[in-house]
């Protein structure tokens, strides 16, 4: 066995054991007290998810009540021979992310649009704290123009603080796509700081 087939197998057994409580509930049809588990343990994670691939936490909250009924309505055809139930949940999360983007934008590699924050840009001192709101602002209207799969490893990564193999494992990439995800959104945000005047990436990043 490959070194990283070893790693994605022991992964894959390390959340099925986790949810194995969860699991047991559904195979006796105790469908209401799975939920219920299931709720407690991956509702905000499912609605994090739906906030880094949509970047709007409205439009999020609404995606991801949707991704839950889907997941309570499924959850009596729940497999787990099929694959541990936390990629099965991230799975349908996803799958509506994806819907709601339409897999043409998803696919679509886009420039950065800058128009609109260069003007907000004049107003933030190149030594401005990363508390100050305009500079917040204007940081959240740049990574939230970046391309979706950008944007979602992005905010995975760095405001949810996942790791790099838990964010993989949030959107079904390899480990290695989303570093090069990270990379090119790091490389794009540092250029637009630098086009506006905001050279020191240690306020940004």
């Amino acid at each position: 066995m490959r070194p990283d087939s070893f790693v994605t197998h022991t992964a894959a057994s390390d959340a099925a054991e986790r949810d194995a409580d969860v699991v047991a509930l559904i195979r006796q049809g105790a469908l209401h007290a799975a939920f219920d588990a299931l709720l407690t343990r991956y509702e905000t994670k499912v609605f994090h998810l739906c906030v880094a691939m949509l970047g709007d936490s409205g439009q999020a909250q609404e995606v991801a009540q949707e991704s839950l009924l889907r997941i309570w309505r499924s959850l009596m055809g729940y497999d787990a021979a099929r694959g541990a139930l936390s990629t099965w949940i991230y799975a349908i999360t996803r799958n509506r992310c994806l819907t709601e983007l339409g897999h043409q934008r998803l696919a679509a590699e886009v420039s950065i649009e800058l128009s609109g924050v260069h003007e907000e840009a004049e107003c933030v001192a190149v030594d401005a704290p990363l508390q100050d709101q305009a500079a917040q602002r204007l940081l959240h209207a740049w990574v939230d123009a970046l391309p979706p799969m950008q944007r979602a490893c992005l905010k995975l990564y760095y405001f949810e603080e996942q790791s790099v193999a838990e964010v993989a494992t949030l959107l079904e990439l390899p480990q290695g796509t989303v570093k090069t995800h990270l990379h090119r959104a790091r490389a794009a945000l540092l250029e637009s700081m630098q086009a506006c005047g905001l050279d020191s990436a240690t306020l940004w990043l």
